[in-house]
């Protein structure tokens, strides 16, 4: 089932109308559920099998939202509105969308944060790739200051 909305929710440190939507963009697919589909559905008056055929498409064996040519992040969600910078379909977004990013802190806003502080212009936009390999997980050894050091390593082919 669902999250619990309580009173005392963790403060979130982070504010979505100030980033690009980074989020909606270095992800190359945004997966869809059937019911995300016929959220979309509802959401522009259409019927389940339009909404399949028009907003989504097959990525490897997975249902994902059809993305579009982006001016800034190169390609993105087609529902990211290319000139505000933000969800066009807010209220009917996908569940993995709506979940996002699960926890206090969002690494690309800290990051864009960082960024602009550095460089102290509130306009640098740091570009971001998110690349996949295979790798190996090896723990390592406590560093003197009691943090765990992990390695990882690619995989031979």
């Amino acid at each position: 089932m669902g999250k619990t909305i309580k009173d005392d929710q963790p403060r979130v440190y982070f504010d979505c109308a100030k980033c690009p939507g980074y989020c909606c963009s270095i992800y190359e697919r945004v997966p869809v559920t059937k019911r995300d589909i016929n959220r979309l559905a509802k959401h522009f008056g259409v019927s389940y099998e339009t909404a399949y055929r028009r907003y989504t498409t097959n990525w490897r064996k997975e249902r994902v939202l059809k993305r579009t040519p982006d001016p800034v992040l190169g390609e993105s969600c087609q529902f990211l509105d290319p000139v505000k910078r933000n969800c066009t379909i807010y209220l009917a977004r996908p569940a993995v969308c709506r979940e996002y990013p699960d926890r206090a802190r969002c690494v690309y806003y800290d990051m864009i944060q960082f960024e602009r502080r550095l460089q102290d212009d509130v306009n640098a936009l740091p570009l971001v790739q998110i690349t996949f390999r295979k790798t190996k997980k090896r723990e390592g050894a406590d560093t003197a200051s009691g943090e765990r050091v992990w390695e990882w390593t690619p995989e031979k082919k």
